[in-house]
């Protein structure tokens, strides 16, 4: 049997058991992909680990998963969010931070684990919501925090990259500069757009029409996640962000589809997205397990991950949480590899395009 085929069959099996997996063991479907990915590459079922088919579609079964973290928002209703969660969620960012930058700096560790520390998700919380429910109190308050802290995280891992691939000089600014400029005329977009379909809203009803045959909300939402990864790919920005910005956009302005997240999530969840954990689990090399002090390094960045947390929300009950958050640091650490995965193959390619 050929290591496609045996890829293929290796996959389908494993997508298909998760769930039970994680039904009975009363776990996120996530961790547990991650886990079989793993069990099965080290029984040799992916192959050398190095298949270029298996790697791309993984990839895209990661800015999938950005897309529908995007679906999740919708900026109308989240200029509407009181002021008070804004100021709460923004001082315990900021917490997360200075307490990640301290502790590290504490512990001798490098530059990179100030900026991992406190990395918020939106991704992983999409997947979460998936399995709790969207209107679940707790979902909808942390994707609300998720919203700030991702959008921190990706200019924080922009200045990391940019700093790391060019040092500080011409370019890495240059690099700033974009950024900026894109937000800025992204702005802008948003507020000409609203204006829009304010004052012509055929025009929203024509490009997705509220019954139609030719499925066009899909079509639309496709063209849009595609054109926004080309357009990052150009700019040599952070590809995540634009499919997250591409769902955004799909939430923000064709909220009329009240149908359409459950579908395409549906797609995602489905298929997509599993292949992409599956190939997080079986890219880890377990012969790494043997190097001397890894497991240790592993253990003290899972706990000051969760630490940080904790201390950012004392209204909550400690006990309760250290438990959810010990049940979920498996999820932590797959954040942990997928960032550095998106790292090492977007980032390089993205540079090219320069």
């Amino acid at each position: 049997m050929s290591t496609e085929v045996q890829i293929i069959v290796t996959l389908s099996l494993l997508i298909w058991v998760a769930p039970f997996i994680a039904r009975i063991l009363h776990f996120p479907t996530t961790p547990i992909e991650i886990i079989l990915g793993a069990i099965a590459g080290a029984f040799g079922l992916f192959g050398d680990g190095h298949n270029k088919y298996f790697e791309l579609v993984a990839e895209f079964g990661f800015l999938y998963l950005m897309f529908v973290a995007g679906l999740e928002v919708n900026v109308k209703k989240l200029l509407k969010t009181d002021k008070a969660t804004l100021k709460a969620g923004t001082a315990y960012i900021a917490l997360l931070y200075a307490l990640s930058v301290l502790i590290a700096y504490q512990l001798g560790m490098s530059f990179v684990y100030m900026v991992i520390f406190p990395l918020i998700s939106v991704g992983l919380i999409a997947a979460l919501s998936k399995e709790y429910g969207k209107e679940t109190p707790w979902i909808r308050l942390t994707v609300t925090i998720g919203i700030l802290g991702e959008l921190v995280s990706i200019v924080v891992l922009t200045l990391a990259s940019a700093g790391i691939h060019y040092g500080v000089g011409f370019e890495f600014f240059s690099k700033i500069t974009i950024l900026v400029a894109f937000i800025v005329l992204l702005t802008l977009f948003y507020y000409t757009l609203h204006l829009l379909f304010w004052w012509y809203p055929e025009i929203r009803n024509l490009m997705m029409p509220y019954f139609d045959t030719k499925e066009q909300d899909i079509r639309l939402s496709m063209a849009m996640l595609f054109l926004m990864l080309a357009i990052m790919i150009y700019l040599g920005l952070e590809v995540a962000f634009g499919a997250f910005i591409a769902g955004v956009f799909i939430a923000t302005f064709f909220d009329h589809k009240e149908d359409l997240e459950t579908k395409l999530s549906s797609f995602g969840f489905g298929f997509l997205i599993p292949i992409f954990f599956i190939y997080v689990g079986s890219s880890f090399p377990l012969e790494a397990l043997q190097k001397e002090g890894l497991v240790l390094l592993a253990f003290i960045i899972t706990a000051v991950m969760i630490f940080v947390r904790l201390i950012g929300r004392p209204q909550q009950n400690w006990v309760n949480l250290l438990l959810k958050s010990i049940k979920k640091s498996v999820s932590s650490m797959s954040l942990l590899s997928h960032c550095f995965l998106v790292q090492l193959t977007l980032v390089p390619s993205n540079k090219n395009q320069m």
